[in-house]
């Protein structure tokens, strides 16, 4: 039960922590206005957040994917090229605004900065490329995500273009660079990797508190114009994620297979392409100045509900890589068992060639 509850935590606490604050918002609205309005501010945990991923990113190993940066170009196109676009189709199949524009702020963010190689390096594969591929979506992330979301929802939200990028730019770029260059203090550095796990598990209570922030401010939604997205529409959204998921993952081997990459780099390539970072899509569907504006679609009329597609494809990738990872790594290692199979084969084949020379040289 403990080892249930260490690693499956955080799905846990992403569950309790909805389920409460949409209650609570549904309970009494006036409830913590104060807290949710003015004195939380999503910019500040998010900049928190990436600044304590990065620094407990280990960034050594990069110098093996520059020598052969194909399969991090692959990896980096799929997650902001060929993901989007898969999002992009779907929006006009969801039942309500908030689905469309959260199955976009989804598509739209870029790469997890922890779990893509946590899981590369589960199957068995390149680490470094998924590393790599990381680190490059998300320092491209202030200008990538922000060209999608305006081309792809201009016709319903107006949205500043300049502002999202500088907040981007501020929230994730910013942190991100910073705690990437203070890990490369030897020190400091060391004091990373022996605190590896706990600032991993304080940046994700920090998700946890934007998740809770929103779900809250959903259920106040719900509360004052008794109109919810439905079963249907939740059903059709989650749906939707899982597929996009799966489908950039088999478009990122595919194309793998096709450049001729090797098994660990396919490995890589298939997470690090597919996987999708949650505290800047929480960010971007909560930030008053982005999709958090409770007036974006008009007077009283915002999106709250954005929030979810983005809960619900980052909890289907967990599971789901989950099971493709462990797949992987049973393939390589079966692979790497027959290969030596092969090997020593060989090798008896030459030897015994060999010995029969080895008389006859004698008897002469």
């Amino acid at each position: 039960m403990l080892a249930f509850l260490r690693k499956r935590w955080f799905l846990i606490g992403l569950v309790v922590l909805i389920s409460v604050g949409l209650g609570l918002g549904l309970r009494d609205p006036a409830m913590g206005h104060r807290i949710r309005t003015e004195l939380f501010r999503p910019r500040v945990i998010v900049m928190i957040v990436l600044f304590l991923m990065a620094f407990s990113l280990d960034s050594r190993q990069l110098g093996r994917s520059l020598r052969r940066p194909a399969p991090v170009l692959w990896a980096s196109a799929v997650n902001y090229g060929i993901v989007p676009l898969l999002a992009w189709g779907t929006m006009r199949f969801q039942t309500v605004p908030d689905f469309a524009f959260g199955v976009m702020i989804a598509g739209s963010v870029p790469c997890t900065l922890a779990a893509a190689s946590v899981w590369t390096r589960k199957a068995g594969g390149n680490d470094a490329v998924s590393l790599f591929a990381t680190l490059t979506t998300n320092s491209l992330c202030f200008l990538i995500t922000p060209f999608w979301l305006n081309l792809t929802t201009a016709q319903g939200v107006e949205l500043d273009a300049n502002e999202m990028v500088m907040r981007l730019l501020q929230a994730v770029l910013l942190p991100t660079l910073l705690g990437q260059s203070l890990r490369q203090i030897p020190s400091l550095g060391r004091l990373a990797t022996i605190y590896k796990t706990p600032i991993g598990v304080v940046a994700q209570c920090f998700v946890l508190s934007l998740v809770f922030m929103a779900s809250w401010n959903a259920g106040t939604y719900l509360h004052d114009n008794a109109e919810g997205p439905g079963w249907g529409g939740v059903i059709l959204v989650w749906l939707t994620v899982m597929a996009i998921h799966l489908a950039a993952m088999l478009i990122a081997v595919a194309g793998s297979l096709l450049f001729g990459f090797d098994p660990r780099d396919r490995a890589a390539v298939a997470f690090a392409g597919s996987q999708k970072t949650l505290p800047i899509g929480v960010y971007l569907a909560t930030d008053p100045k982005i999709f958090g504006d409770p007036n974006l679609l008009g007077p009283g009329l915002g999106v709250p509900f954005a929030i979810f597609p983005m809960l619900m494809y980052h909890a289907s990738q967990l599971f789901i890589d989950t099971v493709v990872a462990d797949w992987m790594a049973a393939r390589l290692q079966r692979a790497s068992e027959a290969h030596n199979r092969r090997a020593l084969d060989l090798a008896g084949s030459a030897g015994e060639q060999a010995t029969p020379e080895k008389s006859q040289t004698g008897s002469l």
